[in-house]
């Protein structure tokens, strides 16, 4: 191996705005403030590795420190001596600090110290602390008075992974730019750019692979495209990409993920077992059976969600993709997708993936089985239909109402109606000389007013027809009703017998047990 070589990602590193990829809206802003003389004292990148957090602090150096015009410029030229020092890291007024090594208080107040003294070489003096977030918190109290109010020839560049860490107190004294993702097809325009550079053929399917894999960081994809360039010596393929990665064909994923849904656990083990003996990663191959389960679930005809063209199938693996969902249902997918999210820990921390891998399976087969709440509730529906048709079925109203033809019914309905002070009248003062139906002619011993009125309600209100009552001047000489209770206790033998036994006995009352 040639002892100069350099990787990818250092030989591409960009040395420009217009080389910086992915980040449009940070290189306007910077631009526009240089241009404009509109530079801070204190700067602060924050993104994830490899989207140019460290390379744009540097570019910025070169930008306010460039000997081709009289000051700042957004387009440092690269080939004068501040730039060259610059990007070979041996720029005595630009200091690039790694916090991690330098944590403490007393490194911070050495480079405040360090910091009065205006530039040697250049106009400001630089300093880039990388990894911020890495310092101690009295580090930090230490930075705060002169990060607010730096000489006038210092900036301060600070660039971190995990902005969460910072205190708030540093966080408001820096202009925050947060680098973004580079999107898919940048990368894949900008490694497509180095294999031409670099003279090795690239497929656009390996192309894609190592884009997605990137995950939106340059460094991490150069990095898998210097590997593979190392591994097929310059004859980058889409086989060597998946053999590099240890991830499965994607069109395995779909035709697995297709026996996992149909609900035959030997075949899906089978096929599982089939995959792992070709070499694959178990960790990939759950990746990627969730990115299948996420980008089938916006394909699922019931979301329409998205542009599907973006997925990473082939336009068959999509068609194929469609047809499935057609046998499930939206609510199987987002129980699988649950199992698999919830799978992925459990798989870092098994001393065998292939059996946690197995029963992870196991867990989606039968997920697939399980019938949703809603295809519960219809089916105990239509079973308790039959059966609920014939108890509901209407019962005819029992009526409430009754049927009073006699004088004696009409005792018995006043007395079990407790209506007892209408019953105690009617039975000891009125005299009934005629009962049909509906009308009442009777005498009254005392000359209740209120009487008629009374019993007329109470009648309407049991038997549901209207009365007419009709009281008569003479008396037709009949018994009451208590006098027919009586004269009927009376000719009772054994009342009769029992009356005989006392002198003067009387009947005084009934009483029922």
């Amino acid at each position: 191996m040639d002892a100069n070589y350099t990787v990818l990602a250092r030989k591409y590193r960009s040395q420009d705005f217009q080389s910086l990829i992915g980040q449009d809206v940070l290189v306007k802003t910077l631009t526009t403030a240089i241009n404009t003389g509109r530079i801070a004292h204190a700067y602060i990148f924050t993104g994830i590795r490899g989207t140019g957090k460290t390379s744009t602090a540097r570019i910025l150096a070169k930008a306010l420190n460039c000997l081709s015009s009289d000051g700042p410029t957004a387009t440092p030229c690269g080939v004068c001596e501040n730039c060259r020092a610059i990007t070979n890291g041996q720029h005595i007024d630009v200091m690039e600090i790694d916090a991690a090594s330098h944590t403490g208080v007393d490194n911070m107040r050495d480079i405040l110290d360090a910091a009065q003294y205006r530039p040697t070489n250049g106009r400001y003096k630089v300093y880039i602390i990388d990894e911020v977030h890495m310092l101690s918190l009295s580090a930090f109290n230490a930075l705060l008075k002169t990060l607010e109010e730096p000489p006038a020839h210092v900036i301060f560049i600070l660039a971190t992974t995990d902005i969460r860490k910072v205190p708030v107190t540093i966080l408001s004294r820096c202009q925050r730019f947060d680098l973004v993702r580079v999107p898919l097809d940048t990368l894949k325009k900008h490694f497509a750019w180095i294999a031409t550079q670099e003279k090795i053929t690239l497929s656009d399917a390996a192309n894609d692979l190592l884009a997605r894999a990137a995950d939106g960081s340059v460094r991490d994809g150069l990095s898998l495209l210097d590997q593979a360039i190392a591994q097929t010596g310059g004859n980058v393929t889409e086989e060597s990409v998946l053999d590099m990665l240890k991830r499965t064909d994607r069109g395995v994923v779909v035709d697995f993920m297709q026996t996992l849904l149909s609900g035959d656990v030997s075949a899906a083990l089978a096929k599982s077992d089939e995959i792992y003996n070709n070499g694959a990663d178990l960790s990939m191959l759950l990746l990627d059976m969730m990115e299948w389960t996420h980008w089938a679930t916006r394909m699922h005809p019931s979301l329409h969600a998205g542009n599907i063209q973006n997925s990473p199938y082939t336009a068959d693996q999509r068609e194929k993709i469609i047809a499935i969902n057609k046998t499930v249902s939206l609510n199987i997918l987002s129980r699988i997708w649950q199992v698999l999210v919830a799978s992925v820990p459990e798989m870092q921390a098994a001393s065998n993936q292939k059996q946690c891998f197995d029963m992870l399976v196991v867990r989606c087969v039968h997920m697939a089985e399980i019938p949703s709440v809603s295809e519960i509730l219809k089916k105990q529906q239509s079973v308790a239909s039959a059966p609920l048709a014939q108890t509901k079925q209407p019962q005819p109203e029992k009526s409430k109402y009754i049927k009073i033809t006699t004088s004696d019914e009409l005792a018995n309905a006043l007395q079990s109606s407790k209506e007892i002070l209408l019953y105690s009248y009617y039975s000891s003062n009125i005299e009934i000389s005629e009962f049909s139906d509906g009308v009442i002619k009777y005498f009254d011993r005392t000359n209740d007013a209120n009487f008629a009125h009374k019993l007329v309600v109470f009648l309407q209100d049991k038997t549901g027809q209207t009365w007419n009552l009709e009281r008569i001047e003479q008396s037709p000489h009949v018994q009451t009703a208590s006098e027919q209770k009586q004269q009927e206790l009376e000719s009772d033998p054994l009342i009769s017998s029992a009356m005989n036994l006392f002198a003067d006995a009387q009947i005084v009352g009934v009483k029922k047990q």
